[in-house]
């Protein structure tokens, strides 16, 4: 839901610390932020949008995180859409293909390793399919490989998405009716993803609360 997953597998930073920055081996061009933008999505993943987060509770003033829409890239052969995640140490690309049918993530990337999955994460179903009561599930198979091309751990992920409730909530970044939504993982990768989860979809905004429990700060979508 764009900013869908916003810190998925930052545990993956001490699975994986040792493994040293490099090349991306994905072949994905670079992408680059511009802003403004004509219009913002449903599920925004316009080039040059950011957001703004800091974890629930804690006081204002900290240094946030900042997630951006990079823009069009490719992903394992395929054209996708990037968002980038960055603050206090953290740094993560994700790799989405957006389309009628909702959000469907393809991988991520941190410094020195790519997680592939197979097939996408449904992250988000189509547009006019959100209700009260609306639940999605699947798996996908998780490759995780290194910047020398060496595959690091493979498994199965599982998830769980079910629609709680339709609310007003307010954050520090403004008062937005939400789609508050359970999300559930199970994998076999070494319990790398975090499990149980509560998100906030609000949207043309993205994610409200993220499922680490991130609320959102402030955004710039800077549209014409």
């Amino acid at each position: 839901m764009r900013g869908r997953l916003l810190l998925l597998a930052l545990p993956l930073t001490a699975a994986l610390g040792a493994c040293a920055p490099a090349a991306n081996p994905t072949g994905a061009p670079p992408v680059q932020a511009s802003t403004p933008v004509n219009r913002v999505s449903f599920y925004p993943q316009e080039t040059g949008l950011t957001w703004t987060y800091l974890p629930e509770g804690e006081a204002a003033g900290g240094v946030p995180y900042t997630l951006r829409g990079l823009g069009p890239t490719v992903f394992a052969g395929q054209s996708v859409l990037a968002s980038g995640l960055t603050g206090r140490g953290a740094e993560q690309t994700w790799y989405r293909r957006v389309d009628a049918s909702g959000v469907r993530l393809l991988g991520f990337r941190k410094p020195g390793v790519t997680v592939s999955l197979d097939p996408a994460w449904v992250e988000a179903p189509a547009e006019s399919a959100w209700r009260v009561g609306l639940g999605w599930q699947g798996e996908s198979r998780v490759t995780i490989t290194s910047d020398d091309g060496k595959v690091q751990a493979q498994g199965t992920l599982r998830y769980r998405y079910d629609v709680q409730d339709r609310r007003r909530v307010s954050t520090p970044g403004g008062s937005f009716d939400v789609w508050v939504v359970t999300r559930q993982i199970t994998d076999d990768v070494g319990g790398l993803f975090p499990q149980a989860q509560q998100l906030w979809f609000a949207p043309f905004v993205g994610d409200v609360r993220t499922p680490e429990g991130l609320l959102l700060t402030g955004r710039n979508f800077n549209v014409r």
